[in-house]
């Protein structure tokens, strides 16, 4: 990889502090004009020792503000030095993981992935209102059910229509067949543009939608649209576990992609990840924004450097093979956990090449769910479904510990 680089210990600490040196010192200069500062040193103790040897947490008493899009043009000239490592984790992602051209993407570290998704939305819409003349409610978002809530809530937002895809109950596949029909019957009530959302593992179940499906129906009907990735959850691990993805920039069809930091990376909340293809960020510019150098095209305008720090320091200290090493451990530990489940013939779903099994609720006690922490799929509903998670915390005593419990209550 060109741009996933591993650094040592000093070398990390040392490319921060120069970052930091680049950036406007708000103990030292003489900065009259802005509206921040770094963290209130009567409340937090910002000459503690061992701050020396923890740059992620010398960056938060800093406190630089990440305000715009630093992959596009200008931004705030006194925070340059940390908004070069910004754009050296969005460099590594781009082009290294999601397989990008050079110089051929934007995007920018958000303050999570629900911002990072409807930011997609929100450009998309002002792309086909902007390029196409597009009335409001000739704009629908396609996307399935299974899709995480922040799509709902952003089709809420912006006041568009969200046509629910339904999938297989087992297999949760879209069907390809009542997709073409609901996107046929609204292309009839007058919808012409679609702003489509395939999952790059889904919150509940980690399953991976085939954007191919997407985009052959569509493609087949002759309707204009967009297609945004959200890999909120599996964007750090499906790349790693699946070398024959073809999630990712080489379609020409993928134009935006979502990624969280705070899940598997384990970097701060909230850190989502926002990456899209050139030529469509500025469409959602905020003009009226004109005191910000370089303007701003984000949802959130100022927004935390120390978060982006963050996710350089994770990037850097493991490097693209230290972080594969990482994803095909706890791979083999979720083919543990349903190899073992298989035996007490327990069913469940589980996407080959994520990290999460949901297992179906008849099997589960709500003495099990309460004891291990397992995650309804519904809190208020019929409940059908507990997920588990296999992150870095999750160790192989722990499972045995689940299995062992887990049998003795199905055989009871």
């Amino acid at each position: 990889m060109a741009y996933w680089k591993k650094y040592t210990h000093e070398e990390r600490l040392n490319r921060v502090h120069l970052a930091l040196e680049e950036n406007v010192n708000f103990s030292k200069d003489i900065s009259l004009g802005f509206p921040a500062s770094k963290l209130d040193g009567k409340v937090f103790y910002d000459n503690a020792p061992f701050l020396k040897e923890a740059p992620t947490l010398q960056t938060f008493v800093a406190n630089p503000n990440h305000i715009g899009c630093h992959t596009l043009g200008e931004s705030e000239s006194v925070f340059k030095g940390t908004q070069q490592l910004e754009r050296e984790v969005l460099e590594a992602l781009a082009i290294d993981v999601f397989k990008s051209k050079p110089n051929a993407f934007d995007g920018y570290i958000s303050p999570g992935g629900t911002e990072a998704n409807i930011q997609a939305l929100w450009m998309y819409r002002n792309f086909f209102q902007q390029e196409c003349n597009a009335k409001l409610n000739e704009i629908a978002i396609v996307a399935s059910e299974d899709t995480h809530y922040s799509i709902p809530k952003g089709a809420n937002l912006l006041q568009l229509d969200w046509l629910k895809i339904p999938v297989d109950f087992n297999s949760r596949q879209i069907n390809k067949k009542t997709l073409q029909s609901i996107v046929a019957k609204a292309h009839v009530s007058g919808k012409k543009y679609f702003i489509v959302v395939s999952n790059m593992g889904t919150t509940m179940f980690g399953s991976v939608d085939n954007p191919n499906d997407y985009i052959a129906i569509l493609n087949e009907l002759k309707l204009s649209f967009k297609l945004h990735i959200d890999g909120a959850y599996g964007g750090f691990v499906y790349p790693f576990s699946n070398p024959d993805s073809q999630i990712n920039f080489n379609n020409p069809n993928i134009s935006s992609i979502t990624i969280d930091a705070h899940k598997m990376l384990q970097a701060p909340y909230g850190t989502g990840i926002f990456i899209c293809r050139k030529n469509l960020i500025g469409h959602v510019l905020t003009r009226e924004a004109e005191y910000v150098e370089g303007l701003d095209v984000t949802l959130c305008g100022s927004r935390s450097g120390a978060n982006a720090i963050a996710v350089w320091m994770i990037l850097s200290t493991y490097g693209p093979h230290g972080w594969f090493e990482k994803v095909i451990t706890l791979q083999g530990r979720t083919d543990f956990l349903c190899r073992e489940l298989d035996k007490i013939e327990v069913n469940y779903f589980r996407e080959p090449f994520m990290n999460s099994v949901t297992i179906h609720a008849e099997f589960i006690t709500e003495e099990i769910a309460n004891r291990f922490k397992l995650v309804p799929q519904s809190h208020l509903n019929d409940n059908k479904w507990y997920k588990i998670v296999v992150m870095n915390h999750v160790e192989p005593e722990h499972l045995i510990t689940f299995i062992t419990e887990l049998k003795a209550s199905v055989y009871a």
